[in-house]
């Protein structure tokens, strides 16, 4: 279909004028629609997991698991993911629709088909994707771990999906991305090659992967855990595998040679560098609603709104389309829309995209009521599921969190079930000790503490909260900014951040706290006693300027959620839901608003004794004496609406990817997210809708680490959802995760730190350890790489090699296991440095003075290390080094295992 979009009566709308080749594809569809395929969606496998099917002769053709992750540009593909509920509540299921780039009209168009089809058999509630090669949704690649591979021509030119155990084979693979790895097959030639991408020359029984200089130790990883499983999946565990860095050739010279034989002799130099994937397209500002639906033969599409959206403006018995600027769009079917408007979506979607020239590849997803995708979900202002509360009361979080009930906190249940914690915000139950300190004069005053808990919106506080966990003592750096500081003041609050991270060796969490957006934690640790004064000064000796009669509204049921806010002495700033307190120079009212609970009135009469030490006076709302009211400046109409305030309902958490590995700074969503997402090399954002989380990568460089924070403080202004732009900001280092960060997680290992720190690429043996790696589909990896062991390889003789680019001798033999090896002691170079030499780094590294080697300064170590092993250890250059204060250099060095 060729639609024409114009404008109509303030209405978008497209009119078929040809027969579509959809229609066509549909015709040849139902006469080659078979019982056989009838059968493939009775065998449809509904447990959780991964099915593939290839079009074939417009037949639906299952892929075999060894085939997983291999798609022919020459073909279109059908993957279902069915997943369990975290909380046992029931399956979710996604189905994508693959096109190759080659892939025919037909192919397309059948695909599209049974994907429509397919979702019916499944009643219905599955969210379709659309998914074009080389532009994957982060969930789709997320599936594939290891990474996807294109392979050139398709099924109907007669090639297979993977025949095991075969050894005829010769390709080059180019291997980009970091996160999500790609691999494309490419010409079997030097001219392929570039300085920046890795490159796999398969060769059935022998694979080489060769690294380009400019690529980082993600990517060659990523890339030896391809090589691994093409080893495992297809050649049954009996391929070799090689490694050759790229800026050292002749440190290979049996694995170049082998490379020379296929490749011929390379003339001339290599290409530069090719920029890594396209980052995500930056969050869109401006969303829109369409209401999509039929007049006499006509479609359709009518705008209803644009953001911040609301979930009310969705109707059961229609169709809408979303669209992000045409970043992407997505279609919500409801529940009582009639059978075509349903079957139909996906078609609509595509002639949508057509009409407004959006590029081919735009993404596109399709939903139906009720199985909305946590994306959907957060381009709303709120967002509530069927039979969830309002109010306080239990929660659920579908996907993620289970069944939580708000009760009294038990500090041991927080610590066992970190999924509490985090639902809750809360890291235990307050119970911690409290340490508070003013900003006055750029400097850190401590505060008086029998005044804690009363901040002044013309200061900024440092909040320093210390409890314990599994025995161990951990910290929290709580910020807090009052809104009329000046700038001076809230700069030197952060740097003072700093400074008492530091004492604590970054062990601290930080978490930045703008006045009025006070985390849960925060309220608890001053347990009922939090009062937030508009403005003034907590300081010693300046005496607030009488400012007549103030009022304070209290909000709280116990001492873990209460808090008393200053607004303006005004009847209109009332509310019928609320408790609050009016002081005036002779006397305190507490004013019960008829909606408000016998705990919240507790929580008033507990405040107003911290408030003033004058006589009190509890007024009824609609019993208020004259002078309250004169005290207020007369009568004003107020807030008189006492259905139940809402509470923020839950949103699915959304993590992402910071990085300026490509020399740019970009985010990329990670999708159905775990532990082993979190990259140490990068910064990764963790929004929990009511914070956000930067949780920085021992190895994530300074740039990363500035740019994030100003990252996370513009993806909440230009959120579509029209969010909060204080909401907390929390600062959390790797190693150091609270629990109300590691509840997001499933089955978080505290462990897994320590465990990849002792798993290195290019080290020495002790850097190896001794797990392996798991390539899905095969047998247990030995610890990867870089010997081969006997075989058609000769040895290479051990020849002195620069600790900083140290390579390992491999020879090819029937055994799949390979060990690295270096000399015994560490190798030692000249160097340009000022010592004159460098050494190994594992040398160095967590070394006791007495086990350094020979004539080693233990103060100076970084002294011995090349630039780029310096560079990869403390993340930062060694002239941008020197420039650091000391402090900061001796945190990096203590970070590094070098202090």
């Amino acid at each position: 279909m060729e639609p024409r979009i114009g404008s109509k009566n303030g209405k978008l709308w497209s009119k078929e004028t040809t027969k579509s080749s959809l229609h066509q594809t549909q015709h040849k569809f139902s006469r080659m629609m078979s019982d056989d395929n009838r059968d493939t969606f009775r065998n449809v496998n509904r447990k959780p997991g991964l099915q593939i099917w290839t079009i074939n002769n417009m037949q639906m053709v299952p892929v075999p698991a060894q085939g997983f992750g291999n798609f022919f540009e020459g073909d279109c593909y059908i993957v279902l993911y069915i997943s369990q509920n975290k909380a046992g509540s029931g399956q979710s299921a996604d189905i994508h629709y693959w096109i190759g780039n080659s892939s025919s009209q037909d192919e397309q168009g059948a695909a599209a088909i049974y994907v429509t089809q397919l979702d019916e058999h499944l009643g219905g509630s599955p969210v379709q994707h659309r998914e074009v090669q080389g532009n994957e949704s982060p969930r789709f690649r997320g599936y594939f771990k290891n990474g996807l591979i294109y392979k050139k021509g398709g099924v109907a030119s007669g090639f297979h999906h993977v025949d095991t155990n075969v050894y005829n084979v010769l390709r080059l693979l180019h291997v980009k991305g970091r996160k999500h790895v790609t691999a494309t097959e490419v010409e079997v030639s030097w001219n392929s090659f570039n300085n920046g991408d890795i490159f796999l020359l398969d060769m059935g029984k022998a694979i080489v992967q060769w690294n380009g200089p400019q690529s980082n130790r993600r990517e060659k990883l990523k890339a030896v855990l391809l090589a691994q499983d093409i080893r495992d999946r297809e050649r049954g565990g009996r391929a070799q595998i090689g490694l050759v860095e790229g800026g050292d050739e002749q440190d290979s010279p049996e694995l170049m040679k082998v490379m020379t034989a296929v490749l011929g002799q390379r003339t001339g130099q290599l290409k530069e560098a090719v920029p890594d994937d396209k980052p995500n397209k930056a969050q869109s500002t401006n969303v829109r609603l369409y209401h999509v639906f039929e007049n006499s033969g006509n479609l359709v599409v009518q705008e209803v709104a644009t953001q911040p959206l609301t979930q009310d403006l969705l109707h059961s018995s229609d169709c809408y389309i979303v669209d992000q600027r045409g970043s992407s769009v997505m279609v919500w079917k409801g529940k009582q829309a009639s059978k075509e408007e349903r079957r139909e979506a996906l078609n609509r979607a595509v002639g949508y995209i057509k009409a407004k020239n959006y590029p081919s590849n735009t993404s596109v997803e399709v939903m139906t009521e009720g199985g909305e995708s946590a994306m959907f979900k957060h381009l709303f202002k709120s967002w509530r599921d069927k039979g969830q509360t309002q109010g306080l009361g239990t929660t659920y979080s579908p996907g993620k969190i289970a069944k939580v009930d708000q009760v009294k906190f038990d500090v041991m249940e927080l610590h066992a079930r970190p999924e509490l914690a985090a639902q809750q915000r809360m890291v235990d139950d307050a119970s911690g000790d409290v340490k508070v300190w003013r900003i006055e004069n750029l400097e850190l005053a401590e505060v008086n503490p029998s005044t804690y808990g009363q901040f002044y919106g013309g200061d900024c506080y440092l909040v320093l909260y210390t409890y314990q966990r599994s025995g161990q003592q951990q910290y929290i750096v709580y910020m807090w900014q009052g809104r009329h500081a000046t700038k001076d003041e809230i700069t030197a609050c952060a740097y003072q951040a700093v400074n008492v991270d530091n004492k604590y060796n970054g062990a601290p969490v930080q978490v930045r706290v703008v006045m009025g957006k006070e985390p849960r934690h925060f309220l608890a640790i001053f347990k009922g006693k939090l009062i937030i004064f508009e403005g003034g000064t907590g300081r010693p000796g300046v005496v607030s300027p009488d400012g007549g009669a103030r009022l304070f509204q209290v909000k709280g049921t116990n001492e873990l959620n209460t808090k008393a806010t200053e607004v303006l002495a005004r009847a209109s700033s009332l509310n019928t839901n609320d408790v609050f307190l009016l002081k005036t120079d002779h006397i305190c009212y507490l004013w019960y608003g008829k909606g408000c609970s016998g705990d919240e009135r507790v929580m008033g009469r507990a405040m107003s004794d911290v408030l003033s030490k004058q006589d009190k006076q509890v007024v009824m709302e609609g019993q208020e004496p004259s002078e309250f009211w004169v005290a207020l400046g007369g009568k004003a109409p107020y807030a008189s609406d006492k259905r139940l305030q809402r509470e923020e309902p839950p949103h699915s958490p959304r993590l992402f990817e910071c990085s300026n590995q490509t020399g740019q700074f970009r985010m990329t969503e990670v999708d159905d997210f775990a532990q082993s997402d979190l990259d140490e090399e990068d910064v990764m954002l963790l929004d929990t809708w009511e914070e956000i989380f930067l949780w920085v990568g021992n190895s994530a460089n300074q740039y990363e680490t500035k740019e994030a924070w100003n990252s996370a403080q513009e993806y909440l202004k230009t959120h579509p959802a029209g969010r909060d732009p204080d909401t907390p900001i929390i600062f959390v280092k790797q190693g150091y995760e609270p629990p109300t960060f590691t509840g997001w997680f499933n089955a978080w290992d505290p462990h897994k730190w320590s465990d990849l720190n002792n798993t290195s690429l290019s080290k020495s043996p002790a850097g190896i350890g001794g797990g392996g790696y798991q390539a899905p589909g095969g047998p247990m990896s030995s610890p990867p790489v870089y010997r081969f062991h006997g075989g058609d390889l000769s040895p290479r003789p051990s020849t002195p090699t620069s600790p900083s680019t140290q390579r390992t001798s491999m020879t090819v033999s029937p055994s799949s296991s390979f060990t690295p090896s270096s000399s015994a002691g560490g190798t030692v170079s000249p160097s340009a440095g000022g010592s004159g030499m460098y050494l190994d780094p594992e040398l160095l590294i967590n070394k006791s003075p007495s086990e350094l080697p020979q004539g080693v300064d233990p103060s100076q170590r970084e002294d011995y290390l090349s630039d780029v092993d310096f560079e990869n250890l403390l993340g930062t250059s060694r002239s941008d080094f020197k420039r650091l204060p000391k402090w900061r250099q001796s945190d990096l060095k203590k970070k590094a295992g070098i202090f």
